[in-house]
């Protein structure tokens, strides 16, 4: 069985407060695009074995593993050979991983007749990363919580294009994003902002991350002014970069 993950953008992302187990109250749009795709092979074996290609971690530490592991304990599954072709940029704030992670239970689900419910994929992903349960539906969704408390967004783009860049050879850490990060409550918040004409966002649709990445990262900063340059009516670093995307 073979699936093409797809990556999300983030419109949008206000880091409002620090939770007590260590992790951020956030509030952000994602969206989904079909800008990159990985792609994702899993068939029965008789034990398990997982490749990844172009990516440098251990493919065991992988979210599409773990997502096997977590249905082995829970529902019993048999092994499985799992083959990742990376083609989401990695690093990038585009969700790659998740995405992944996503599609790999959906897979499983399907491959071992386990009959789980959408609301039941969405736990188990939820489990396994912060934004991996977006991809299980995979449509426009308000990510709150640390973004795994999810609401379906109703945003329709598909009138404008969408251009996703990233600066070559620039990859951020989230952990360093936050650590220059400063949680607050914004002016405006952004289901506000976002019921403004997409003309008007660049005024009040703001990604928080931008302020701690850009002086360390001016490539992005950088990047993001070029997207305006060149005609976009909305830019912005997606999650805690180093993806840039314009609205066009």
């Amino acid at each position: 069985m073979i699936s093409y993950p797809t990556p999300k953008i983030n419109i949008g992302l206000h880091v409002l407060r620090r939770r007590e187990d260590g992790f951020h109250d956030i509030e952000t749009l994602f969206y989904p695009v079909d800008a990159f795709r990985d792609e994702l092979e899993i068939v029965p074996s008789e034990k398990f074995s997982i490749e990844i290609e172009g990516a440098d971690w251990d493919p065991q530490s992988d979210l599409t593993a773990k997502a096997w592991r977590l249905l082995a304990e829970e529902r019993g599954i048999g092994p499985v050979a799992i083959r990742v072709k990376k083609g989401i940029p990695v690093g990038a704030g585009l969700g790659g991983g998740s995405s992944d992670c996503a599609f790999a239970l959906k897979m499983l689900n399907e491959l071992f007749s386990l009959g789980l419910s959408t609301v039941e994929l969405e736990e188990y992903a939820a489990h396994l990363g912060a934004d991996c349960a977006f991809f299980i539906r995979n449509i426009p969704q308000w990510g709150s919580g640390k973004g795994d408390i999810l609401k379906p967004a109703d945003i329709d783009l598909s009138a404008y294009r969408i251009r996703i860049e990233l600066p070559e050879g620039v990859h951020v850490r989230t952990a360093d994003a936050y650590k220059g990060l400063t949680p607050h409550e914004p002016a405006i918040t952004l289901r506000e902002a976002v019921t403004r004409p997409v003309s008007e966002w660049c005024d009040c649709v703001v990604n928080d991350f931008e302020d701690s990445v850009f002086p360390g990262h001016p490539g992005i900063a950088a990047l993001k002014e070029r997207m305006y340059a060149d005609g976009a009516i909305f830019a912005s670093m997606s999650g805690s970069g180093a993806a840039v995307f314009g609205i066009f």
